[in-house]
């Protein structure tokens, strides 16, 4: 993942219907959701959605796929985990981090 990248998908989750929006794409999991279901467990009117989602997929956040007469979003992890990545690509300036729950990834850090 480039600099440029990281900013965009950065930005694109700096608001907080987008980021609701992600996590709970994130939870669908690989199944991903509609957009109607999508605003009705967030309780967001579906043109803002709309935007969002839009915001979301032009970042490289998320994919969306025609099935039959629906929309089908989903959260992107091949490019969330690069996100990820780049993040902590220096953790710790290099050594072996530990994770633990509820802790930073870097408990050396």
């Amino acid at each position: 993942m480039t600099e440029d990248q990281a900013v965009s998908a950065l930005t694109a989750l700096a608001h907080t219907q987008r980021l609701r929006i992600f996590r709970a794409l994130v939870v669908a999991g690989p199944d991903g959701l509609v957009p109607s279901v999508l605003a009705e467990n967030l309780g967001a009117a579906r043109s803002a959605l709309s935007f969002h989602l839009k915001q979301l997929a032009h970042a490289g956040l998320v994919t969306v796929e025609q099935q039959g007469r629906n929309l089908v979003y989903r959260a992107d992890f091949p490019r969330m985990n690069g996100l990820l990545g780049y993040l902590t690509e220096h953790c710790c300036q290099g050594g072996v981090c530990e994770v633990n729950a509820g802790l930073s990834p870097c408990l050396t850090c």
